[in-house]
């Protein structure tokens, strides 16, 4: 099979309300295309609401050997999908953290980069930080959570964290939730940049100023951060260099599981700045 034969897949399951890929997902797979397309290769993307349709997908594929391999996101504890592909027979590059024996993994240090987070809240005076993260079967949702856990109890910091599903709706839900049960909150982080940007619609309909009152941290970098008013401050990783890294573990067949730390860099915006006196 030449490259240009080759064709592989990946399913996206959304989060509630949400149209389309995600930012961060949009991100990677341009990454993996720039390479992909180089090769002659496609990659096949299929959108879904649960995983049971993911893993349905996974059977219409295999059964028609319409992919040669899959890429894996947004791992769980205890995930069926690796062995599932195994035993259809589809081989598997997972992006993230994974105990499963897969053929290649994409590492991504999720706890750096929440310790990296609250580093940069606490160096701004911050000593109340709530937390809305993403849903909690996800690996690398526990893997921020204990992050987080852990910095602000080294820190002495009050810290205060509830779970979302990376919606907007969960994003105004929860930050309400943690507004009211300590209004002596001075920074909120959220797991994504669409729960960020409708806590700054809570905000502002509590007459609660951001960054002077309250500062705003987002995850992952994007356009909704950039465009949002105030704009918002946010956890930055190269998603593109992350893709580039996924598409070269596809065409290697042969890769070994690879472990990559990519660089965070804090990107201060308007939502941010020194807690209040």
């Amino acid at each position: 099979m030449g490259d240009a034969d080759r064709v592989f897949g990946t399913v996206r399951r959304k989060a509630p309300g949400q149209r389309g890929l995600d930012q961060f997902y949009a991100g990677l797979l341009s990454g993996a295309d720039r390479v992909l397309d180089e090769q002659g290769a496609s990659m096949i993307i299929h959108i879904v609401g649960s995983l049971e349709e993911e893993l349905a997908t996974f059977r219409r594929w295999a059964a028609a050997g319409t992919v040669e391999a899959i890429v894996l996101s947004d791992l769980l504890v205890d995930d069926p999908r690796p062995g599932i592909c195994a035993d259809l027979g589809l081989r598997v590059v997972a992006v993230g953290g994974v105990e499963h024996d897969v053929q290649a993994s994409v590492r991504v240090d999720n706890d750096s980069a929440m310790s990296d987070a609250v580093a940069f809240l606490a160096d701004l005076g911050h000593r109340a930080i709530g937390r809305v993260s993403g849903p909690g079967e996800l690996r690398h949702t526990i893997a921020r959570s204990e992050a987080f856990e852990r910095e602000t109890a080294e820190r002495g910091i009050r810290a205060l964290s509830l779970e979302g599903d990376y919606g907007e709706a969960s994003g105004r839900a929860r930050t309400a939730e943690l507004l009211d049960a300590d209004p002596g909150l001075t920074a909120l982080v959220f797991d994504n940049d669409l729960m960020a940007a409708a806590a700054l619609d809570v905000a502002a309909e509590r007459g609660i100023a951001v960054p002077a009152e309250l500062s705003v941290l987002a995850w992952d970098d994007s356009a909704v951060c950039q465009l949002a008013r105030p704009a918002l401050s946010a956890v930055s990783r190269d998603v593109r260099g992350l893709g580039e890294l996924v598409a070269r573990a596809l065409l290697d067949a042969d890769a070994a599981a690879q472990s990559v730390t990519q660089g965070i860099v804090i990107v201060a915006r308007d939502s941010t700045a020194a807690a209040p006196a």
